[in-house]
């Protein structure tokens, strides 16, 4: 069996090797004309790396979908102060398994793209900051960046270029809020979790108060092989506002979930019922999540003229986030799932903030009350009145992550929760 399935429709740029136990080793991984880009980035200026990866309008894959050419652009274009390059790999949105998957099969490729964003950044240290719960694949990256140092590729001298760049794996404690770039950070540095006010931003005073860039898997892998390609060769898929392609890591109720790279603007339907073999057991759509467990809900109407790219799933009411689409089938309680979210967010929130530490914890609450038959029809209208509180009122957006899903269920499936509600009423529970 292909890994685990692959549809005719993909573009498989990244995920080329995805399940090819043999592209982790460093010949096989050169074979594959990984570190090439590498080559292409050494025979250029900083400046000019920057400017190739701005034409290609590539934006970041980690969830806000920032250019990433001018992210690296913020960097201060001297080697006065240590620079560094973050690459966040503590990948923990509910939904989402794709970076834990090139950090497995393709090694290679991702500490490709960290190099070539340190020298377009000008940094001489990058940290690929991994998940505690990655061990298998943790263990899997080790290894490649040991054999990568051995092969001169990182170091001293890479390439035989005169450029130093070092590479350190770091495994976190497994804190969803270490996904945050600050937070990421702050980890690392070994103090507590958290996200930091900004600003100022981390291309001003990052980790250990220098200047540095945080980027997702996904983008530093995209942005190896735009180096090496060409903007025009990447433009050539995705959209005008929207350039390339994108992982998009598809469960709930299809035939054939699994990671799977497209265009971007891709028809959510037809990633359905085309790419994902349709809905399991015949049952009809009732919601998708389009990009992970920190998005509004789209109910089934809205995602037939859904188009997957970062413009397209904001028309139909949410974000394209992570890209991490969750089917949910005519049988799914909406209102549990809802409060499994939420629960969630008040479990891996840092306690920073009130409104996130407090309302979290008084959402789920609520929402479990009226899950277990206890609940009113007042409770949905301070549900909403609490969530709309929740949203940017703190540092960073975990408080709005519990607001999204439970704002917008509540809109589009209200007779969920009041099927619940009455049916409490109707028994007496107390």
């Amino acid at each position: 069996m292909a890994y685990p399935y692959v549809s005719e429709r993909e573009v498989r740029l990244i995920s080329k090797h995805l399940g090819d136990p043999h592209a982790r080793a460093l010949a096989a991984a050169k074979q594959n004309g990984r570190y090439e880009g590498l080559r292409k980035a050494l025979e250029m200026s900083p400046d000019q790396v920057v400017d190739v990866v701005k034409a290609s309008g590539l934006r970041g894959r980690g969830g806000a979908g920032f250019p990433t050419g001018m992210k690296w652009s913020f960097m201060p274009k001297d080697y006065a102060k240590p620079h560094y390059l973050c690459c966040n790999a503590d990948e923990s949105e509910p939904g989402t398994f794709k970076d834990r998957e090139i950090l497995r099969w393709d090694p290679h490729l991702l500490i490709e793209g960290c190099l070539v964003a340190a020298y377009a950044c000008r940094a001489r240290h990058a940290y690929i900051y991994c998940r505690g719960e990655f061990f298998e694949a943790t263990q899997v990256l080790a290894r490649a960046v040991e054999d990568a140092y051995a092969d001169g590729l990182i170091g001293d001298d890479v390439m035989g270029s005169g450029q130093k760049i070092d590479l350190t794996v770091h495994v976190g404690a497994g804190a969803y809020i270490c996904g945050e770039e600050t937070g990421l950070m702050n980890s690392l540095e070994g103090r507590r979790g958290e996200p930091r006010v900004k600003p100022p931003f981390p291309a001003a005073v990052g980790v250990f108060g220098m200047p540095t860039t945080v980027n997702n898997v996904e983008t530093l892998c995209a942005a190896a092989q735009i180096v090496l390609h060409g903007a025009e060769w990447y433009r050539q898929w995705g959209t005008e506002k929207s350039p390339g392609t994108k992982l998009f890591c598809v469960s709930g109720h299809v035939n054939k979930p699994g990671n799977y790279e497209l265009p971007l603007g891709f028809p959510l339907m037809e990633l359905i019922d085309d790419v994902c073999g349709g809905m399991r057991n015949g049952n009809a759509l009732k919601a998708v999540i389009p990009g992970g467990s920190s998005v509004p809900i789209l109910s089934a109407e809205e995602c037939r003229t859904c188009a997957l790219d970062y413009e397209g799933v904001s028309a139909c009411g949410s974000m394209l986030g992570y890209a991490s689409v969750i089917v949910m089938d005519e049988t799914t309680d909406i209102v549990k799932q809802v409060r499994r979210m939420a629960a969630f967010y008040a479990h891996e929130s840092c306690g920073q903030c009130t409104p996130c530490r407090e309302g979290s914890a008084w959402v789920t609450k609520i929402l479990k009350r009226i899950e277990d038959g206890r609940g009113t029809e007042e409770d949905l209208e301070t549900l909403k009145e609490l969530t709309t509180q929740m949203v940017g009122t703190t540092i960073c957006v975990l408080s709005d992550s519990v607001a999204a899903p439970v704002h917008s269920s509540i809109d589009k499936f209200r007779n969920d929760y009041l099927a619940l509600i009455r049916r409490g009423e109707r028994v007496g529970v107390a």
